[in-house]
């Protein structure tokens, strides 16, 4: 047994999702995670199932997928793994929906909102345990974010008021010119896993506010902070339909998005490379595409900076949600006048971080999402150590 509780410390410092069998055969899900997952559940917001017309609902074969927590290794649910069949059923909600949701007031739709704004807020302790443990950011990251994500739908909550058209001078003494902004339709909603509700309430938020429907496919590795923000959009009122939740099999219900002629607007967050595949899929049914890609962020440092916000700054740019931000600094340039003095308070800076289980109030740094991640950065050191590093590395 200490030898398996000492395989999931160092899993939980390397960031990696998965632990060793021999490790994973002796674990039972520890008493702060467990506490944490009773209290979710008392606030009915543990979700499992897709959301399609208003109903939790299973994938048609049965197949579910875990989620885990990527701090230990523990397996804390498993959802339904849904693919293109329940991506139709789910297009088509939204579709029939569309109709009764675009023809409300504006008014009407912006009570909605205000209302699952109001939600967000009065269960944020609840979403952001649930953050913490699927995707394994500090608590009070996960808070931030929980009040950065609710953010959007009470901004848009009262956009949808404001959503004028144009009067045109018109070039012939006898017309009049003007334009009228109305829903496009169905949005497909493709969202990442590193910030689970902000990235959903951007995408949706201004969606729903302007009369469109919504099918979202959110990261398998975090379903179930959608799964919880849509069960408390159904609470506000948002009718059956107009938000819907698929995860699972990404490729297929990717697919069934693209393929899908009553999907006119495709938005996603995530890579360069998903985002090309999205771009030239879209193309075949003319559809409207948002595309929030990979960053290039040079963190710059001159002479006349204060030392103080410099390394702050920096740190935050390069460590917030254990730099796995699309804008995370990849690389800091510091001015040779300043370079020593920087490097002395940023080293001692980072080495004050703490990485460890997000639960716990003392960690700084969760874990990173999954192997893949973990093996990605052990990559990226490798290459500096061979090249310029001098510093010993982290055992």
């Amino acid at each position: 047994m200490a030898m398996a509780m000492m395989a999931m410390r160092r899993a939980v410092a390397l960031g990696a999702r998965h632990i060793p069998a021999a490790a994973a055969s002796s674990f039972r899900m520890s008493a702060d995670a467990g506490a944490a997952m009773e209290k979710i559940r008392a606030a009915g917001l543990l979700r499992t199932q897709g959301l399609i017309a208003g109903q939790w609902v299973d994938a048609y074969d049965g197949k579910t997928i875990e989620v885990q927590n990527p701090a230990t290794g523990e397996v804390l649910a498993n959802v339904s793994c849904m693919g293109s069949r329940e991506t139709s059923d789910a297009i088509a909600s939204a579709h029939s929906t569309f109709y009764s949701w675009s023809k409300l007031t504006a008014s009407e739709r912006s009570k909605a909102l205000r209302k699952w704004y109001d939600l967000i807020i009065s269960h944020k302790e609840e979403l952001a345990l649930l953050m913490t443990l699927e995707q394994g950011k500090p608590m009070k990251e996960a808070l931030g974010e929980v009040n950065y994500g609710a953010s959007f739908i009470e901004y848009f909550a009262e956009e949808a008021k404001r959503i004028y058209g144009d009067i045109i001078p018109p070039t012939l003494s006898d017309r009049r010119l003007l334009v009228l902004k109305q829903p496009v339709g169905v949005v497909g909603a493709i969202t990442p896993w590193n910030f689970p509700l902000a990235m959903i309430t951007r995408k949706v938020g201004p969606a729903l506010a302007c009369g469109c429907t919504v099918v979202v496919k959110p990261s398998e590795f975090t379903p179930l902070t959608a799964l919880a923000a849509a069960d408390l959009a159904l609470q506000a009122g948002i009718p059956a339909g107009a938000l819907n939740v698929v995860m699972g099999n990404a490729a297929e219900i990717g697919d069934a998005l693209l393929q899908s002629t009553q999907v006119r607007k495709i938005t996603f967050t995530g890579s360069t490379a998903v985002g090309k595949k999205l771009m030239a899929g879209s193309a075949n049914t003319v559809k409207k595409v948002s595309l929030e890609l990979g960053g290039n962020a040079p963190c710059i440092v001159f002479d006349d900076a204060d030392i103080d916000v410099a390394v702050k700054g920096s740190l935050a740019a390069k460590f917030r949600n254990s730099g796995q931000t699309c804008v995370c600094a990849n690389r800091i340039l510091v001015q040779e006048g300043i370079y020593e003095k920087f490097a002395k308070a940023f080293i001692q800076a980072v080495q004050s971080l703490k990485v460890g289980n997000g639960l716990e109030e003392s960690t700084s740094q969760g874990p990173l999402i999954n192997e893949a991640a973990v093996q990605k950065v052990e990559k990226f050191i490798n290459d500096a150590t061979s090249k310029i590093c001098t510093q010993d590395r982290p055992p």
